[in-house]
Formats: structure tokens, sequence, C-alpha cells
């Protein structure tokens, strides 16, 4: 089965099987070991802030890895504070 990827066509349109950089920041604070169980993202927490958060930052490689990046945090019951798209088919860097 030989399917086109549509994000060659539009590489500034997201599609469901386009990947994408995201910022995703939740309630509530995770170390950085937890990394592997959301493929490899970054993940960050401002120091200072009154109330913790963590953001967790990278490359998803289409929408189905999205939600299932959402379903982990719900599943460990880590509310969602906000949902960031940085970048369509972000080019690799060399």
């Amino acid at each position: 089965m030989n399917q086109r990827n549509s994000c060659l066509d539009s590489p500034q349109r997201l599609s469901l099987d386009c990947p994408a950089m995201y910022r995703i920041t939740i309630q509530g604070r995770l170390g950085r070991e937890w990394s592997d169980w959301f493929d490899g993202m970054v993940l960050t927490s401002p120091a200072g802030l009154r109330e913790s958060t963590t953001s967790l930052t990278g490359l998803v490689r289409d929408q189905a890895a999205l939600h299932g990046l959402l379903n982990t945090l719900y599943g460990l019951g880590l509310p969602l504070l906000d949902l960031t798209c940085l970048e369509i088919n972000p080019t690799p860097e060399k």
C-alpha cells in the first residue's frame, strides 16, 4: 500500500499524518526521568512559579501520537493547561 504523505504537498498545513513540534503544558511537576514515557520529549518545570507546571516540548510524528501523549497525561491525572503547535513538518537539524 503506497499512500502519499499529505505533508509533502503542503508543508505549512497540518493534517492527520504530519509531524509537528508541540509544547504541552500541564499542571504538576514531572522530572526529566519521565521523558521516555513521552517519546523523548524535553520536560521543563519553570523555577520560582507558585503553581507547579511542566512543559513537554518535542516532535510528535502525527495526530495519533499526539492523542496518545494526551491520553497518557490524562491517565496520570495531570490536567492540561496549554497545547501549542510550534512548527508543522519541521525540517531535520543538520
